[in-house]
C-alpha cells in the first residue's frame, strides 16, 4: 500500500468499519461513533485523498479504496468486520463485499447506487457538468485536476450489474432518506438484487445518519444485534 490511510478508533469489541461519502471524512459519523463505541471497535477511516488521507499514487477509484480497506485491514489485523458505508462509502463497502467476502460480517449500504444514472437527475446533472468542466481545465490547474478526480468517482463509479450483487454473502441493510438523491426505485433495486437483506427507509434525505442519528442509529443497532432465526428480506418503510 503506498500511502497510510488516517483513521479514528474507539470502543472495543467486534470491529465496525465506518466509510464516508464523497468529499467528506470520518468525522461525518460523530453521532455513530459516540453511540456504537459502547458495544463496538469503531473505526472511522479517511477514504484516499479525503480528510487527512494522503491521495498516493494509485488510482483514485471506488476498486482502488475497496483494494486500500482489504490493505488497512490486514496490516491492523482485523480478520473479520462490520462495514458500514455513506453514499461513495457505500460503493467502496460493495465493492468490498464482492470482492472479500470472508472479510464482511454484516453489511450497512446507507444511500448506495450502483451508477450515475441512479441518482435523481437534479443531483447527477450538475455533477456530470461540473466533472466536465474540470476535465477541460484539468490540464492547466491541479485544483482542477483534484476536482476531476472527486467528481468523477460519482460520475464513472462503481459502474456494477444488478446481478454482481449475488457475489455479497453477507447479510446486508439497505438503508435510506425517503427523500435521498439516491432514486428510491435505485436503492430497491439494489436490496432485491440482494440473497440476504433488508431494506429500511427513514423520512430524511441523504443525510440520515447526521441529521436523524437516533432514528439511524436505532435500526443499525437493531440490525446488528438480530438473530439469524430473524424473517430476511422483509421489507420496512420508515417515516414519520
Amino acid at each position: 500500500m503506498d500511502i497510510q490511510l488516517h483513521y479514528v478508533e474507539k470502543g472495543q469489541g467486534m470491529p465496525l468499519i465506518l466509510l464516508h461519502g464523497n468529499g467528506e471524512d470520518g468525522g461525518y459519523f460523530k453521532h455513530q461513533i459516540d453511540h456504537f463505541s459502547g458495544a463496538y471497535r469503531v473505526i472511522a477511516i479517511d477514504t484516499r485523498g479525503h480528510g487527512q488521507s494522503p491521495r498516493g499514487f494509485a488510482p483514485f477509484t471506488i476498486r482502488q479504496f475497496a483494494e486500500d480497506l482489504y490493505n488497512f485491514m490486514e496490516e491492523k489485523k482485523i480478520e473479520k468486520a462490520h462495514i458500514l458505508g455513506f453514499s461513495d462509502g457505500g460503493n467502496i463497502a460493495m465493492v468490498f463485499a464482492m470482492e472479500y467476502p470472508q472479510k464482511v460480517e454484516k453489511l450497512i449500504l446507507n444511500g448506495a447506487n450502483l451508477y450515475g444514472f441512479g441518482v435523481k437527475p437534479l443531483v447527477q446533472i450538475p455533477i456530470i457538468l461540473g466533472y466536465r468542466l474540470a476535465c477541460f481545465f484539468e490540464r492547466f490547474s491541479a485544483k482542477a485536476d483534484a476536482k476531476a478526480q472527486m467528481l468523477g468517482l460519482m460520475v464513472n463509479d462503481p459502474a456494477l450489474r444488478p446481478e454482481e450483487l449475488k457475489k455479497i454473502k453477507a447479510r446486508t441493510l439497505v438503508i435510506a432518506g425517503t427523500r435521498d438523491m439516491i432514486k428510491e426505485k435505485h436503492t430497491k433495486l439494489i436490496f432485491e438484487s440482494l440473497t440476504d437483506a433488508k431494506l429500511v427507509l427513514i423520512s430524511g434525505n441523504h443525510f440520515i445518519a447526521a441529521r436523524q442519528p437516533e432514528e439511524f442509529n436505532r435500526e443499525v443497532e437493531m440490525f446488528l444485534k438480530e438473530k439469524p432465526e430473524h424473517l430476511y428480506g422483509a421489507e420496512r418503510r420508515k417515516e414519520k
